[in-house]
């Protein structure tokens, strides 16, 4: 009964079976591998981008905060969600990356509108010496709340952004199962939606630990390799990252995995709804957010379920107040777990 995170499961056979495949002789390393030039072609061919810079990192803090500090300067602002995982979970590493550049949170409950967005661009206006200069647009998808923007939201915001002459970032630590979920493609999810930049996740779907940097804009390439070295996060035996991408991408396994976790977390919400459960926000893909009576998140615990209860106290107070609570399913959580997780309801 483990849906604490996607980023605690384990790893895909496919995948681990390209990493031993991997692991027998020598490589060049540095990302010279010739397992990359595979997952380089495989990238740029599933995106659609045949001219698209492709570098992969092991975490996606690494992703975010090095793609946009190739966008970013000292002096800029960076436009984010106030729920965003560059602001909220991040300990400021975009602005470290960046040269201490700031964040300005566009505040939303969830995902981001055009209309807050262009709220906090016109907070910093241009040509003002004293304040922060107009930065990048960084949008999430999926959301840190579990909701999805739809290709016509993504669309809006990209087009304010451009209004402004900013450069737009996906976070896409969930991208595989916000696309599922949208049944979309990779290319209108991100360069054809307006998206500059993108972080490419693996390590929440199955992955042992790599995201992919995708630049559409390849004048960026020797920027991002400069700055991947400086922040110490170039591998040395990089054919290691790259078999795990290789897996990933063979067969299309990323959309397996994503469509998985995604139809568990769907499975597990229609059951906690039938349970009384009250939801938070639509669980669109594979994270969800739920609040149901103490009493019930006591049994659970004692039973040793695993998953965030957001408020509290747990353990003393009203047995019937609601607590609320963060769950989110990989694709390797079963309808057994599930079924075991709602019998305590």
């Amino acid at each position: 009964m483990f849906f604490a995170s996607d980023n605690a499961g384990p790893v895909h056979p496919q995948i681990m079976n390209r990493l031993a495949q991997a692991n027998s002789g020598h490589a060049m390393p540095y990302g010279n591998d010739a397992i990359m030039d595979e997952v380089r072609d495989a990238i740029r061919t599933t995106f659609e981008a045949p001219e698209a810079a492709v570098y992969l990192v092991a975490t996606g803090t690494a992703a975010n905060a090095l793609a946009l500090a190739c966008y970013t300067q000292p002096w800029q602002t960076i436009f984010c969600s106030v729920t965003s995982h560059i602001h909220e979970d991040e300990c400021n590493a975009p602005e470290f990356y960046a040269g201490a550049a700031k964040l300005t949170v566009v505040e939303t409950d969830d995902k981001m509108t055009p209309e807050a967005l262009t709220k906090a661009i016109e907070k910093h206006p241009e040509g003002n010496v004293h304040g922060a200069q107009r930065g990048p647009v960084s949008i999430t998808q999926v959301t840190e709340r579990g909701s999805v923007h739809s290709l016509e939201e993504l669309n809006a915001l990209t087009a304010v952004a451009k209004r402004y002459d900013l450069p737009v970032h996906l976070d896409g630590a969930r991208f595989a199962n916000a696309l599922v979920a949208l049944g979309c493609t990779p290319a209108e999810m991100t360069w054809k939606a307006g998206v500059d930049v993108v972080s490419f996740g693996g390590t929440k779907n199955g992955c042992m630990g790599v995201e992919a940097v995708i630049f559409f804009d390849p004048a960026k390439a020797w920027e991002f390799e400069l700055r991947r070295k400086r922040g110490a996060h170039l591998f040395s035996k990089h054919r290691f990252l790259s078999a795990q991408m290789a897996g990933y991408l063979q067969d299309d396994l990323w959309r397996a995995t994503a469509r998985q976790a995604n139809d568990n977390a769907r499975y597990l919400a229609d059951g906690l709804r039938a349970a009384g459960a009250t939801m938070l926000h639509e669980p669109d893909a594979n994270m969800i957010f739920a609040k149901w009576p103490r009493r019930i998140h006591q049994k659970l615990q004692a039973a040793g379920a695993k998953y965030y209860v957001m408020d509290g106290p747990l353990d003393s107070g009203d047995p019937d107040t609601p607590l609320s609570a963060r769950l989110v399913c990989d694709w390797s959580v079963g309808t057994e777990a599930i079924d075991q997780f709602l019998s305590y309801f």
